[in-house]
């Protein structure tokens, strides 16, 4: 699989998900740990959290931001309620030499003009600036399978994913999607029991 004409992967398909807010859905038997919980469930910012974890600054390496006519093929059912026109934002997270996640973002047009105004930096930054309040909501969690996250991740997977919402003054201002490396498993430990 290959980037598309505005240079964004396709978003990767789910093996399996669920409902964060019920967390049914997991496969029978199996169980996250504590530290990956934290990580997948909790309103944190990853950005932020990998830096801890790593003690290094998380860089963004941005892949592209495109506009997104009539949505995408897999994108979390949250973009919906997202004002057209769309545009779709794609980035690496990288610790050091490393890659430790991927992102992707869904944007109002205006709003990604509005608070991405240094589109290499973690939209955490971008949208704390000036300390305004913000909302997270995690929506869902799950495992995906691609050959482009295998190879830049160096690691095979499955890998684990979320997806989430921010809010401010209760309206949506993006729905973001992460994708998190096995190699995450050094600081965090496995992350099934």
């Amino acid at each position: 699989m290959t980037p598309d004409s505005g240079g964004l992967w396709p978003s990767p398909g789910f093996l399996w998900q669920a409902n964060a807010a019920e967390r049914q859905g997991l496969p029978t038997g199996r169980e996250l740990t504590g530290p990956w919980k934290l990580l997948l469930l909790g309103d944190g910012s990853p950005t932020r959290h990998l830096q801890l974890l790593t003690g290094l600054p998380v860089e963004v390496e941005l892949i592209a931001m495109a506009s997104e006519p009539g949505g995408s093929p897999g994108a979390p059912a949250e973009v919906a309620h997202l004002a057209e026109p769309l545009l779709r934002r794609q980035v690496w997270l990288t610790c050091g030499p490393q890659a430790l996640g991927w992102a992707e973002s869904w944007w109002n047009q205006a709003e990604a003009e509005a608070h991405l105004q240094d589109r290499r930096l973690p939209i955490w930054r971008s949208l704390s600036a000036g300390r305004a309040e913000l909302y997270r909501e995690v929506d869902g969690f799950g495992q995906v399978q691609e050959p482009w996250l295998k190879e830049r991740f160096g690691c095979k997977g499955p890998f684990w994913s979320r997806h989430y919402r921010f809010f401010r003054q209760g309206r949506e201002l993006t729905v973001i999607r992460e994708v998190f490396s096995p190699a995450l498993e050094r600081w965090l430990g496995p992350a099934e029991t």
